[in-house]
């Protein structure tokens, strides 16, 4: 037998008669590649056709449709708006202790500017609270009588209080530009006297917001369409066949859907106008579950930094927890909140609770509940109530994931209201009851864009045009409404 030349496009193969029948390697062709990665020997090896999900369900979507809703809008913009509070408290400067006078808005501190005409919510005959903030009366707390309103002649806006138990504010122990809180409880007049001189307007705050465009697509070629491969495909749309470009398109589905609430939650309004200009926009971007929270809502840093009421190194003390009910009662005091949190935090959640329990203190607390030494001790807790909040904790697994919130974790968590709110819809007509976040994405009977997908090329029943590929388009349109976000609390590490 001869041997062939090493330039052959087939490989090298070393052909060695035997005086006996023997499968030694030198008998048969060796199909080794240069590579080292094809067949290695002449024997066919057991093939696992199916491959191993070693991520197990890697999509990450799912967090809106649990909290949210979705729905259809025919505009470039949002627009809603929110209530004010019923009651108006202010922080101000400027208690003149011998004047009995009091003024909001002296911009000369950088205190809150009430502008020119603006109908200040405190009036003569109204009845207040006054708590010393800063200055010499710190921690004084008096109720006054607004005998006089000052004419609006600059912007700030004064008022002058007689104190009820003293004779001055100096006497009750305030001093000229202490930093005082005002909140107005009441109102008293004589006998015979006129009623309240003018009347308060009902206020509201405005927001907005802006859709974006996603779009992503898959491409390949009309040959490798047609090539079957060995190993079958297991996606987690369900997915399965062995032509491999069958996966690569539905991987490119569940992550263009992963990247449609990934958006909604990592969006930002742009400020950038070099951005601005490459996108042809006044305003690119579009506003994320986080921005709005950190812009409107509440931000609780030292809880996941350790350096709240609990201590240092501690982040699951119940008076780190307490700190965020007290705010919440400043708030729309919602009473049912959903909690997604990260793998620690969540961890950090358990161990707060389940310190609570004074029997366990050293080892399991047996015999309550049937809990008996022979049960599967479960350590973890789906809810709790703490006051008057019923709060409801999971998992997220956006903030887990290594290749997305887990790679860089400085938010460990948020907090969601459970309620709802009315407003009302353009499109039906009346008033509707909707989730405090919930997305829009544009629609007509022209377009629906909330998930669009369409084909085109001359390969997988397309006949768009020449090119030999088949090239399959995604294309969503959309914005997420984050109402009410003084409600809701991100969870985040300090620096």
């Amino acid at each position: 037998m001869g041997q062939f030349g090493t330039n052959d496009p087939l490989g090298v193969f070393n052909l060695k008669p035997m005086p006996t029948k023997s499968t030694l390697a030198s008998n048969y062709l060796d199909f080794t590649s240069e590579a080292g990665n094809d067949f290695s020997q002449q024997y066919l090896p057991e093939l696992y056709e199916m491959e191993v999900e070693r991520y197990g369900n890697r999509t990450l979507a799912g967090f809106l449709r649990m909290v949210g809703a979705e729905m259809p809008m025919t505009s470039d913009q949002v627009v809603w708006s929110e209530q004010n509070r019923l009651h108006i408290g202010y922080e101000t400067d400027g208690a003149a202790a011998s004047a009995n006078s009091v003024t909001i808005g002296d911009a000369a501190n950088g205190r809150v500017v009430l502008g020119s005409g603006h109908n200040m919510a405190i009036r003569k005959g109204n009845t207040v609270v006054i708590e010393g903030v800063t200055g010499t009366g710190e921690g004084v707390t008096v109720k006054g009588y607004v005998s006089a309103i000052d004419p609006d002649t600059d912007n700030a806006k004064e008022f002058t209080v007689l104190p009820y138990t003293s004779a001055t504010l100096a006497a009750a122990g305030f001093a000229t530009n202490d930093t005082v809180n005002i909140f107005v409880y009441g109102s008293e007049f004589a006998k015979g006297q006129l009623g309240m001189d003018g009347s308060l307007e009902a206020s509201f705050q405005q927001y907005s917001n802006k859709p974006i465009i996603i779009k992503d697509n898959y491409e390949i070629s009309g040959s490798d369409a047609a090539q079957i491969g060995w190993v079958e495909v297991a996606a987690e749309d369900g997915t399965n066949g062995y032509l491999w470009y069958l996966k690569s398109e539905g991987e490119t589905r569940l992550r263009f859907q992963d990247y449609l609430e990934m958006a909604m939650v990592e969006g930002e309004l742009s400020t950038n106008s070099t951005l601005n200009s490459a996108l042809g926009q006044d305003s690119a971007g579009t506003e994320g579950l986080f921005a709005a929270i950190t812009a409107r809502g509440n931000v609780y840093q030292n809880y996941a930094s350790g350096t709240g009421t609990g201590g240092a190194g501690t982040r699951s003390a119940l008076g780190d927890f307490d700190e965020i009910l007290k705010n919440l009662d400043k708030q729309g005091a919602i009473e049912e909140n959903m909690l997604f949190l990260d793998r620690a935090t969540s961890l950090d959640f358990d161990d707060m609770l389940a310190a609570q329990n004074s029997y366990g203190a050293g080892g399991t607390s047996y015999g309550v509940f049937e809990n008996s030494e022979e049960m599967a001790l479960n350590l973890g807790f789906d809810g709790f109530r703490r006051g008057s909040y019923d709060f409801y904790k999971t998992d997220w697994k956006y903030l887990n994931d290594a290749s997305t919130r887990g790679l860089i974790d400085n938010v460990e968590g948020v907090l969601v209201p459970a309620g709802t709110s009315t407003v009302y819809d353009q499109m039906l007509g009346t008033n509707i009851r909707r989730p405090f976040l919930h997305v829009r994405y544009r629609a007509s009977e022209a377009d629906d864009r909330r998930m669009k997908s369409w084909i085109t090329g001359s390969v997988g029943g397309a006949a768009t045009d020449s090119l030999d590929a088949m090239r399959v388009n995604f294309l969503s349109e959309r914005c997420l409404v984050t109402q009410a976000a003084n409600n809701f609390v991100l969870f985040t590490k300090t620096a």
